[in-house]
């Protein structure tokens, strides 16, 4: 029987956006303007990737979705603050995202910046408030540590960096490698393996996932480059050609497109293979990883 990834899709970011919209606070708590720009970006139209990743690692390792629900909440939060900077000014200074104004053409610099911050804050709050589902929550100190080093310097914001410091120049190969396994690879990594901690999937099944979500997040990134030449506004939900106009480190700038489209899609397949020993259980994240490379935004 064929996988019906729309269904899961579907009901996990049903099930997802019920529980931001809980968690996130009201509109009409002081500080006001903060919590609006918050669920702003937070709340917009998305496809909830990370967190959905986080309920297929549980769910590869015999948990249940709502046993990891904060954390998936939280793997959001860390997205969308991660967003929210990027957009800025000093850093890709871009004017839309998820098909509408960032958040600093909304609410202002100081603001995108303070709901950033705030959301990242809240993140490992919401981690921390897993434990009363957990029947152990010393997994709970070991996914607070692995997501933030897949979140700092080791990971996303490392990354980022690398990233703007390559700008306009020369960097090779090696670098564009770095940038994209700690910028994006590392948070999708981890969305899948804190899933199979939480859910008590023993050292080898999370190794294994941990393998699969290295390739994948890889994958994720390299299809993002290819986006940034081929798609559009109107797909993507932002502005597109960014990346050459900024000179950025990009797999189609240094391989070209044909043999970008060819290593994102061998990723794929590289991620399905460290899948099998898992067996059906991680059929959603064979599942997840062809909507990965077949994706439009």
């Amino acid at each position: 029987m064929t996988f019906d990834l729309k269904s899961y899709l579907d009901a996990r970011r049903t099930l997802v956006d019920a529980a931001l919209d809980r968690v996130l606070p009201s509109e009409d708590l002081v500080p006001v303007n903060l919590h609006r720009a918050m669920r702003y970006s937070v709340l917009a139209p998305g496809k909830r990737l990370r967190p959905t990743l986080v309920i297929a690692g549980a769910e590869a390792v015999g948990g249940a979705a709502e046993s990891v629900l904060d954390t998936a909440c939280a793997l959001e939060l860390i997205h969308a603050y991660s967003l929210i900077h990027d957009d800025l000014p000093a850093m890709d200074d871009d004017d839309y995202r998820r098909g509408r104004l960032t958040n600093h053409k909304v609410f202002g610099e100081a603001m995108a910046i303070l709901a950033g911050d705030a959301l990242l804050t809240l993140a490992f709050r919401l981690i921390a408030n897993n434990t009363a589902r957990l029947p152990d929550p010393r997994a709970i100190a070991r996914v607070v540590a692995e997501v933030a080093d897949a979140a700092g310097t080791d990971g996303m914001v490392g990354g980022q960096v690398v990233d703007i410091e390559s700008e306009g120049k020369d960097v090779g190969t090696d670098t564009l490698e770095y940038i994209h396994r700690h910028k994006t690879a590392a948070l999708i990594r981890v969305s899948l393996t804190a899933g199979a901690t939480l859910a008590g999937g023993g050292a080898e099944q999370v190794a294994t996932i941990r393998r699969a979500g290295e390739a994948l997040g890889l994958a994720f990134q390299i299809v993002d480059d290819i986006l940034d030449v081929e798609g559009n506004l109107a797909e993507l939900g932002k502005t597109a050609g960014s990346d050459v106009r900024k000179k950025k480190a990009t797999y189609p700038a240094y391989h070209g497109l044909e043999a970008s489209k060819r290593q994102a899609s061998m990723l794929i397949g590289e991620t399905k293979r460290y899948l099998e020993p898992l067996g059906p259980s991680a059929e959603p994240i064979r599942a997840l990883a062809d909507f990965v490379l077949e994706r439009r935004s």
